[in-house]
């Protein structure tokens, strides 16, 4: 009889709340884990609380993201390692600030985290997926994408490109047997917030979620093969009028002459 090594999910940003309850999610559901992060003693806390509760195999795999030496060594295990069947890119950087007098580290911090880093493990992670003809790959976004502040012209440009490059991976990847997920939070209970210069007090409590309920919302989106997963949409009818509309927009945006209206 044929043997298959067990699926394994690696998850960024595992260090975090979010990335944390996502570990939880993805070992209830029997999947071994990868957990990657800066914060060791975090992320053992993690991992002995999933083991605990769950029974999987739980390794840490410590690492600054943003360091390119780190990154390479996440990028070789997604490579190498046959039983990873999940990549989670969780793990991200948020600062906000105007624009001007922005301190070039944190920019440089924001998209090497949030950019960088999920484009190049999702480049080390889909040769093996199509190669076995299977895998998930969830990049996670964020309503600021959308929901864009005086202040956070960075954090959601780097988040708009998540999108962008989440939906484009999913058209590329539609025929090898590989499951593409963005997943589109809102604000949550987590110490995202802590040093970002912008307050979670800012939010009403109706509009902040807790990271649990936020991961069980993106994975039944997951099981129900939605491309685009918001844990706070009621009516998937809105996400699909907003992509309409754009899709309408988009065969006009390059002709031959300027719209009648520039031209006198």
């Amino acid at each position: 009889m044929a043997t298959h090594a067990p699926k394994t999910a690696l998850i960024t940003g595992a260090s975090s709340a979010f990335g944390a309850a996502y570990a939880r999610g993805l070992a209830e559901r029997g999947h071994d884990l990868i957990l990657v992060g800066r914060k060791e003693g975090r992320l053992r806390s993690v991992a002995a609380d999933v083991v605990e509760r769950t029974r999987v195999d739980v390794q840490i795999l410590v690492a600054d993201l943003a360091d390119p030496v780190q990154l390479a060594q996440v990028e070789e295990r997604l490579r190498t390692d046959e039983s990873i069947d999940t990549l989670v890119n969780s793990a991200g950087a948020a600062k906000f600030a105007p624009i001007a007098g922005f301190d070039p580290t944190d920019i440089e911090l924001q998209v090497a985290l949030n950019i960088t880093t999920p484009t190049r493990l999702v480049a080390a992670a889909v040769g093996g997926m199509t190669r076995r003809g299977r895998g998930t790959i969830v990049n996670v976004s964020s309503a600021l994408a959308f929901f864009i502040l005086p202040v956070s012209a960075v954090y959601s440009a780097t988040k708009a490109y998540v999108l962008t490059f989440t939906q484009a991976l999913r058209q590329e990847l539609s025929d090898s047997g590989i499951r593409v997920q963005a997943v589109i939070p809102g604000a949550m209970h987590t110490e995202f917030w802590d040093g970002s210069g912008f307050a979670l007090s800012g939010f009403p409590d109706a509009n902040v979620m807790s990271p649990e309920d936020a991961v069980a919302a993106a994975l039944a989106g997951l099981d129900a093969g939605e491309p685009v997963t918001i844990p706070s949409l009621e009516n998937v009818t809105d996400w699909e009028g907003y992509e309409r509309a754009r899709d309408k927009v988009a065969p006009v945006m390059s002709r031959a002459v300027p719209a009648d209206r520039y031209r006198r």
